[in-house]
C-alpha cells in the first residue's frame, strides 16, 4: 500500500471508532480517537489493562494541545520548543467529557485521562504520526502494543499476534521509519512552573 492509501485506511478506521496498530517516534502503539470513550475502552480491553491507569496521547502541535487542556503551563511551552527527543508532558487539567456519555470531538474521552484530571500528551517527532493526527483533527491514543504487565515490544516483530489480531487496522511495518524502540521521557509540569521527572 502507498502512504496515502495507508493514511486513508487508518483515518477511516479511527473515524469509525476503531483501533489501529501503528508506528510512533518511540515504539509501536495501539491507537484510537482520544475523544471517543468507546474506542478508548476497547484499547484497555485489548491490552487487558485497568482503566484506572492513564494513557499517553499524541497531538500534532501545541495548538491542538491547547484545545484539550484547560491551560498550558508556560514551562511546558519552553520544554516543547527546545525538545529534540520524544517527550511526554503531563498537563494538570484536561478538557474531558463526562463519564457515561458518548463524548464529542471537543473533549477528550473521560477514560483517556488520569483520575486526577491530568493528561499526558506528546507531540511526535515522526511525520507519519503527525500527518495522521492532523488529518484526524484530534488527539490520538498512543499506548505500547503489549498485554499489560508484559515487556514493551521494541519492533513490529515483537508484538504479540493476539494484539495484531485484535485491532481493526494494522499499519504495514514498512512504514516504521522513526521508532526508537524506547519509551519517551515523561515530565509533569504544574501551572506554577514546577517540574517533576516521572521517567527519563
Amino acid at each position: 500500500m502507498k502512504r496515502d492509501e495507508v493514511l486513508a485506511e487508518a483515518l477511516k478506521t479511527l473515524r469509525a471508532g476503531g483501533t489501529i496498530l501503528y508506528p510512533t517516534d518511540t515504539v509501536w502503539g495501539l491507537g484510537c480517537d482520544a475523544t471517543n470513550p468507546s474506542a478508548v475502552a476497547r484499547i484497555f480491553e485489548i491490552k487487558r489493562r485497568s482503566e484506572a491507569k492513564s494513557l499517553v496521547l499524541l497531538a500534532n502541535d501545541l495548538d491542538m494541545v491547547a484545545k484539550y487542556v484547560r491551560e498550558i503551563p508556560p514551562m511546558a511551552v519552553d520544554l516543547v520548543e527546545v525538545n529534540d527527543s520524544p517527550m511526554t508532558i503531563i498537563y494538570p487539567e484536561a478538557q474531558a467529557g463526562i463519564e457515561g456519555e458518548p463524548g464529542d470531538r471537543w473533549h477528550l474521552a473521560w477514560n483517556a485521562v488520569a483520575e486526577d484530571g491530568s493528561v499526558g500528551i506528546r507531540i511526535p517527532l515522526f511525520d507519519f504520526c503527525k500527518d495522521l493526527i492532523f488529518k484526524l483533527g484530534r488527539p490520538l491514543v498512543s499506548t505500547s502494543a503489549n498485554i499489560s504487565g508484559e515487556p514493551t515490544p521494541k519492533r513490529f516483530s515483537d508484538i504479540p499476534q493476539e494484539i495484531k489480531d485484535a485491532v481493526d487496522f494494522v499499519v504495514p511495518p514498512s512504514f516504521d521509519a522513526g521508532s526508537t524502540g524506547k519509551a519517551s521521557q515523561i515530565i509533569k509540569v504544574a501551572m506554577d512552573g514546577q517540574v517533576q521527572i516521572i521517567r527519563m
